[in-house]
């Protein structure tokens, strides 16, 4: 989609467009369709991130919440929206052995009960291998240390897609 076509959008029609840039979260794109019109699909982002800043901190924790596992039950039974579904395969997170299945699902759960919320990260920009790397690092952390990460990495996973979704011509 041009930037110029969604910049005419209704707010219905523009959450529509882009209520996936953020899973399972189309509040963002409604909030932020006030921002239009958006010169560029660097703005555009801006605007997004923005919008998530200023959102209440429950709504930054549905947020964050609305992610998938990686390699979890809904990833492996294909449940998972089809953007999290190519992402999870492009870090090379499907065909996994049995024993690497174990690891992922013995951190998510450590993870899930330290923090009260899903490991988030980028994983266009990640492989398997640092991603289970990272895992116990971030297990170390504070839990606002880490709701801050998690929005940072939702945020580079918005700015993948966005530019999956729009071309600024």
């Amino acid at each position: 989609m041009r930037l110029q076509d969604l910049n005419t959008l209704s707010r219905d029609a523009f959450a529509a467009a882009c209520g996936g840039l953020f899973e399972h979260s189309p509040w963002i794109a409604a909030r932020a369709w006030d921002r239009r019109p958006f010169d560029s699909v660097t703005a555009l982002h801006a605007a997004l991130v923005a919008t998530v800043a200023a959102a209440a901190p429950a709504e930054q924790l549905g947020l964050i919440a609305a992610h998938p596992d990686l390699v979890g039950r809904l990833a492996r039974e294909g449940r998972v929206t089809r953007e999290s579904a190519v992402e999870q395969r492009a870090a090379g997170l499907t065909g996994l052995t049995e024993a690497e299945i174990a690891a992922f699902e013995r951190y998510n759960a450590q993870y899930r009960e330290r923090f009260g919320f899903p490991f988030v990260v980028c994983a266009r920009e990640n492989r398997k291998e640092a991603i289970l790397a990272a895992f116990p690092v971030r297990l170390t952390h504070t839990r606002d240390a880490e709701m801050a990460t998690a929005l940072a990495e939702i945020a580079k996973i918005a700015r993948l897609r966005l530019n999956d979704l729009v071309t600024e011509g």
